[in-house]
């Protein structure tokens, strides 16, 4: 009787001693970082799959940001299904984008590849916000899917984009203009590609509301062995000032290598500063 009484003094003791601490990591946490329901959405470039975006989410939720990741499948036919649940009143939750047909460059598509997504995520769990990460090509995806959805208020508003060595003006040896240069203060290319073309809409009809940052590498040589930086800060023309912010961040060393950029500790604590630091 004495032993039991001394373990169950023994589980109180401890219990007092471990909720205080918890709660304290909490609070800590809560100061650190914004405490918000809105999802942030990744969206992997040509060639890839959501395994792409693992680095970034299982850090993202190493640091405390968030305890919830889910995985949106798209089909090739456009079929969007959801792996894992995000709890009602889930802290900063992260989606993971997975597109089965990721060799398809026709951007329109997947401009709808896209929207399927969001209205997927919507219509499950009725979020009126959003924000997007993508990498490479994925984000064309998301270019296009504003181009074409970008001014529709039923659908959840962007506040937060993150686009990673984003192919605006093409790719090298595929469909990057030769000589390709831009005017320093204002991001505009003096060659445009036809997709590039496209997206010129944009510089009249971009969410005013949305704060942006243009992440590329630099390995010396002005790209990240396959795309220049030129092509990815011609964005800044696309947005012609109409974002809430604009920023650009060079990531330079070893790490800075296109494949490489989503798997950079100095990318991850970028990330998170951008969408979650207070």
């Amino acid at each position: 009787m004495r032993k039991f009484r001394w373990l169950i003094l023994s589980l109180l003791t401890l219990l007092l001693v471990l909720v205080p601490a918890t709660s304290g990591h909490a609070q800590a946490l809560s100061k650190k970082y914004v405490q918000s329901t809105t999802p942030t959405i990744f969206f992997h470039g040509f060639g890839s799959s959501a395994h792409a975006e693992q680095y970034m989410v299982d850090n993202i939720m190493k640091a405390g940001v968030s305890k919830t990741a889910i995985v949106a499948n798209v089909a090739a036919d456009g079929q969007v299904t959801l792996q894992g649940r995000i709890p009602k009143g889930a802290i900063n939750p992260l989606v993971e984008v997975n597109f089965e047909n990721s060799r398809n460059s026709d951007y329109d598509l997947q401009g709808q590849w896209v929207k399927n997504v969001v209205v997927k995520l919507q219509d499950t769990y009725h979020f009126k916000k959003m924000n997007i990460e993508a990498h490479s090509m994925g984000n064309m995806a998301v270019m296009y899917y504003l181009l074409n959805n970008c001014q529709n208020k039923k659908l959840p508003q962007l506040q937060k984009q993150v686009a990673m060595a984003g192919t605006f003006d093409g790719a090298m040896g595929w469909n990057e203009p030769a000589d390709l240069t831009i005017n320093a203060k204002t991001g505009k290319p003096n060659k445009m590609n036809d997709t590039y073309q496209k997206l010129l809409p944009l510089r009249q009809t971009y969410p005013r509301q949305t704060r942006v940052l243009n992440i590329y590498g630099d390995l010396g040589n002005g790209n990240d062995s396959q795309v220049t930086n030129n092509s990815s800060k011609t964005l800044k023309y696309l947005l012609n000032g109409r974002a809430k912010s604009y920023a650009e961040k060079k990531i330079t060393g070893a790490n800075a290598k296109h494949e490489l950029l989503h798997h950079n500790p100095q990318v991850n604590k970028v990330l998170i500063q951008f969408f979650w630091g207070k």
